[in-house]
């Protein structure tokens, strides 16, 4: 993993410091196994923000857009969601 990748790394660590820590685990994982999907994710996140967009809704809205990358990520670690 790159710098890039380490920074990125750390800012969805911020961003899942108030999640369960199970939950936070599987996220952490799902990033180690796929950082560009999580990159495209926080880029587009912030360019929402960028336009005025609540955080929030930024978040939920491009999450609910990369839903089934992260549900098929989930299946190749063998989680069920």
């Amino acid at each position: 993993m790159g710098i890039k990748g380490f920074l990125t790394k750390k800012m969805l660590e911020n961003q899942l410091k108030h999640m369960p820590e199970e939950q936070r685990k599987v996220f952490l994982r799902m990033f180690e196994e796929n950082p560009d999907l999580f990159e495209k994710i926080a880029k587009e996140v912030k360019e929402k923000k960028k336009s005025g967009q609540d955080e929030m809704l930024a978040a939920a809205s491009v999450m609910r857009k990369y839903q089934p990358q992260m549900q098929e990520l989930l299946k190749k670690m063998g989680h069920t969601t």
